[in-house]
């Protein structure tokens, strides 16, 4: 839907262009946000290829009339929904090997993985809130909800390694034998190899519809995927004699997830701080100064409402008529949708151009700035 309305008095005009992609523009987007690989639709043979194909949200429909906000929506919620089912069947195994082994300190971290596996919970109820359309109190509507949700994955991960440092700490200062180190290890294998899927189907799929909250869940995924593996190599070094390998490789992880809090808590709270790549900013402005008409960009504005991306601008147009003018704002909404892939929302405003001021002319206007 494409709306326009004039300012009266001024030659002023405001054109709203809300999430209508076509599959093209879609796709564009997907491959951008995964540095550039192509990402071709043709459909992969077997049990395997029909089930990623069932899992994958997609159109064939050149002219689909779904909300891509929406389908992002959905596709965030399934990937949450996924990644319970993978954590569960997880802990499943870990609960298996806990019944065969009867070792407590497993059956302690499996409640623990459990416990973990619950915090995309908050994740999950984002997403549905952030479906909501707006209100005359929420003009934005909610997806901020996402982002708060991610400063909670923020501070669970943070808990992780505090928990983990402490751990590390204690049984360095205070050695105790280590019991069932087969057992150990398998409970440790299994909770690294399923928690690392998780993260890794996580945080592509956040990446791909542009949720930096659903990344950062992936990183906490992987967070308990680095403990378990702390308790794999760790038994691995007991077993070898070395009595102080449990602690040292659980000091070494506490770093890892340490890394992994400055890479998740960076991308959250730029995300709140309204933050964008750079490079976005550069390929809207040369899409609207590309426009034939327009003569300036006087301000320019990008943010990230959840995993929505919104465009701001108000341009100089050359033209002198309201007719002309509503033409040469659609033509440049279309153009910055081209150059800036995952556009959900551009709203562009303008005013007629300002003459060129020449010498010391009284009223002579300092040249446009850019606000991005």
């Amino acid at each position: 839907m494409i709306s326009m309305s004039a300012t009266h008095g001024a030659h002023d005009h405001v054109h709203s262009d809300e999430g209508h992609h076509t599959n093209e523009q879609r796709g564009a987007s997907h491959q951008q946000l995964h540095g550039g690989d192509g990402h071709g639709h043709a459909h992969a043979d077997g049990l395997l290829g029909r089930l990623r194909h069932a899992l994958t949200p997609h159109s064939h429909d050149a002219a689909d009339s779904v909300d891509s906000a929406l389908e992002s929506s959905a596709r965030g919620i399934r990937a949450v929904k996924i990644s319970l089912v993978g954590l569960g069947v997880t802990a499943v195994l870990q609960l298996g090997i806990v019944a065969i082994s009867g070792s407590v300190a497993l059956l302690a971290d499996t409640i623990h993985n459990f416990s973990d596996a619950l915090t995309a919970v908050p994740l999950w109820i984002a997403f549905v809130l952030g479906r909501r359309p707006p209100n005359r109190r929420y003009t934005y509507g909610y997806g901020r909800a996402e982002d708060l949700a991610g400063l909670f994955v923020i501070a669970m991960i943070a808990l992780s390694a505090v928990m983990a440092g402490y751990e590390a700490i204690t049984r360095l200062l205070r050695p105790a034998p280590v019991d069932n180190l087969g057992w150990v290890a398998a409970a440790g294998l299994v909770g690294f190899l399923g928690n690392e899927a998780v993260a890794l189907f996580r945080i592509r799929e956040g990446r791909a519809i542009g949720s930096a909250a659903l990344v950062a869940d992936g990183y906490h995924a992987r967070t308990d995927g680095l403990t378990s593996l702390a308790v794999l190599v760790g038994a691995a070094g007991v077993a070898m004699g070395w009595t102080w390998a449990d602690p040292v490789i659980g000091l070494v992880i506490t770093a890892a997830i340490l890394t992994v809090l400055r890479t998740a808590g960076r991308d959250v709270f730029a995300r709140l701080m309204d933050a964008v790549d750079p490079h976005l900013t550069e390929h809207a402005e040369r899409a609207l100064v590309s426009t034939p008409g327009v003569a300036a960009v006087r301000e320019l504005r990008l943010r990230w409402i959840g995993h929505r991306l919104h465009a701001e601008a108000t341009v100089e147009l050359e033209t002198a008529t309201a007719i002309d003018n509503a033409a040469l704002i659609e033509d440049a909404s279309q153009r910055v949708r081209s150059a800036v892939n995952g556009l959900t929302a551009v709203t562009l405003a303008s005013v007629p151009a300002v003459p060129a001021a020449t010498g010391d002319a009284p009223g002579a206007t300092p040249g446009p700035s850019i606000i991005g």
